[in-house]
């Protein structure tokens, strides 16, 4: 099992967020430096897909990474349609939890090296996971590189017109046993992604069940008439992970 870079260890090593998401309920928040809290959706990440997630995973094309995937409803749903996925995540309580839901996910950063770099037909950046890292534009840049030239980002933002950066820390009821590391993270709103998005291509923009989406397709330097069939693939037994072919990017056994 690999270990997550330095700069996503204080969320990797939460012990409030492994706690949280192995009793499948919170409360927990991130707390901002200033001591303010944002509530964390703690049960709805560790229940099953609801329509509004349904409807986004409807739009998805080929293969698809989920960045960020927690504990694993996304990559479950799509496996169970028979769908070539893979989520990824720096928490070993998330990926655990992902696996036992029947879904593939490796204990990976996005910025750490991943299989099937260039050849992902959809990338996923749910539940304010558009904060990653607290950069943006270095998110997004990292996204371009992993989708295949034309690929799909589909990603939610926060319902308020927001940006903002902050470093935080995952925290349990009351703001307690957090720890001590901060670490960046962004909030954006849709007009603030759109602003940072250069070199994306708008797709689409919506709302559902309050709270927002935003598809961006990238620049493509061929154009493809269909997209690949999905694959079917198996659950992964550890998380050493490969390219098994030049067009399904998935995790070894």
């Amino acid at each position: 099992m690999s270990t997550p870079p330095a700069t996503a260890l204080p969320w990797a090593t939460a012990d409030p967020y492994a706690a949280a998401l192995r009793a499948g309920h919170g409360p927990l928040f991130l707390r901002r430096a200033d001591g303010s809290l944002l509530p964390l959706e703690v049960e709805r990440w560790c229940a099953r897909a609801d329509a509004v997630d349904r409807s986004v995973l409807d739009r998805c094309e080929e293969t698809v990474l989920d960045v960020g995937c927690g504990p694993g409803r996304l990559v479950a749903e799509l496996a169970a349609r028979g769908r070539a996925v893979l989520g990824i995540d720096v928490s070993e309580a998330a990926v655990e939890h992902t696996v036992r839901l029947g879904g593939q996910a490796l204990r990976r950063s996005v910025f750490e090296p991943l299989p099937g770099e260039g050849r992902w037909g959809t990338a996923l950046l749910m539940d304010g996971n558009v904060g990653i890292g607290g950069d943006p534009v270095a998110l997004l840049d990292r996204l371009a590189g992993l989708l295949r030239p034309g690929g799909l980002l589909i990603a939610e933002t926060v319902p308020v017109d927001v940006d903002e950066r902050a470093r935080v820390q995952v925290v349990g009821l009351g703001g307690a046993d957090g720890t001590d590391a901060l670490f960046p993270w962004a909030r954006l709103g849709t007009r603030a992604l759109l602003r940072y998005a250069r070199g994306w291509e708008q797709t689409g923009q919506w709302t559902a069940g309050g709270r927002c989406f935003v598809s961006l397709r990238s620049h493509s330097r061929s154009t493809r008439s269909s997209a690949e069939p999905p694959k079917r693939t198996a659950v992964i037994r550890s998380q050493r992970a490969r390219n098994t072919s030049a067009g399904s990017p998935v995790a070894d056994r």
